[in-house]
């Protein structure tokens, strides 16, 4: 037979997991491949860009999941069911479909950023009611979502310290100096007075921006007695630029106060925020595939060629 199509995986995932176990993802495409009793030639199939078809499959069930808040990942690239995950099990894994996911507004959520109707078929299927260039669009949105819950899932293992540090290469990566001006750029943790580290506004070294990194649990809130801190260790500093980085969330008074400051600039940014930027300047991912949209170039078939 076929390979499935990735929602028909979902029930075999939560089955191969109901043993309450770790699996890897290479564990879970195998045991696919035996419920669906695959051929060696199947299994093998890849895509146009040389993923394997099956594994790419497993992993896109194994995102719903994750997203609905069945499964999760306790270390890379390994994975478990939940509380939420074992009460599915017990309620019968052939009941797991995506439609049964839609009762978690987690998946709802991640679903409404991407696709303004039904579930579909396939991730990112192709919708009449879109145009080929939208389909793409639509794709790219939900592989970056992706790539950011499993960025963040990451970065939330790391020491505080090692996540101070991941902020000035963020910061460096973006063209805010160069990392032999900004080798120091994290402050000792003794007397840092507020402040975890220092990074030149411009690659001449004219400016500073000061910087406050808060490792928080993701679904956490930043209020504005935080923001009112760093402006605070800023003015103490002697300066006017600041940015605050962080894994949680603000509230809507930190972000008003924040923005109302005019001696002092403060740039805030949130766990999702920091997510995308990561993504869009390749820090800590790589690229897998490369895709080339092509149109007409209609000077080479002007009458003056």
């Amino acid at each position: 037979m076929a390979v499935p199509q990735y929602d028909k995986l979902v029930p075999s995932i939560i089955q191969c997991l109901g043993d309450e176990q770790t699996h890897t993802l290479k564990e879970l495409k195998e045991y696919c491949a035996k419920v669906f009793q695959l051929t060696e030639s199947e299994q093998n199939e890849t895509l146009s860009c040389g993923q394997n078809r099956l594994l790419n499959r497993v992993g896109w069930a194994k995102a719903y999941l994750k997203k609905a808040g069945l499964i999760e990942s306790p270390q890379k690239a390994h994975f478990r069911l939940t509380d939420e995950g074992r009460k599915a099990f017990c309620s019968g894994a052939e009941c797991v479909t995506l439609e049964y996911l839609k009762q978690y507004d987690s998946f709802n959520d991640f679903l409404g950023k991407n696709y303004p109707a039904s579930i579909p078929s396939e991730p990112a299927s192709i919708s009449t009611a879109k145009s080929p260039q939208e389909q793409i669009d639509t794709a790219l949105a939900e592989l970056n979502d992706e790539l950011a819950d499993d960025l963040m899932t990451e970065i939330m293992k790391i020491s505080p310290y090692e996540f101070e540090k991941l902020v000035v290469k963020l910061l460096i990566a973006m063209g805010y100096g160069k990392m032999e001006e900004n080798a120091d750029a994290v402050t000792p943790k003794a007397g840092d007075e507020g402040i975890d580290g220092i990074v030149s506004a411009d690659k001449f070294g004219f400016d500073a921006i000061y910087i406050q990194a808060k490792q928080w649990k993701t679904d956490s809130v930043i209020g504005r007695p935080e923001i009112q801190k760093f402006l605070g260790a800023l003015a103490g500093q002697g300066a006017s630029k600041g940015i605050f980085i962080t894994t949680a969330q603000f509230s809507k008074e930190a972000v008003a106060y924040a923005a109302k400051q005019l001696q002092c600039k403060i740039v805030l940014v949130d766990g999702k925020q920091l997510a995308k930027l990561m993504i869009d300047f390749n820090l800590g991912v790589s690229p897998v595939a490369t895709y080339t949209i092509k149109r007409i170039d209609s000077d080479f078939f002007s009458e003056d060629v």
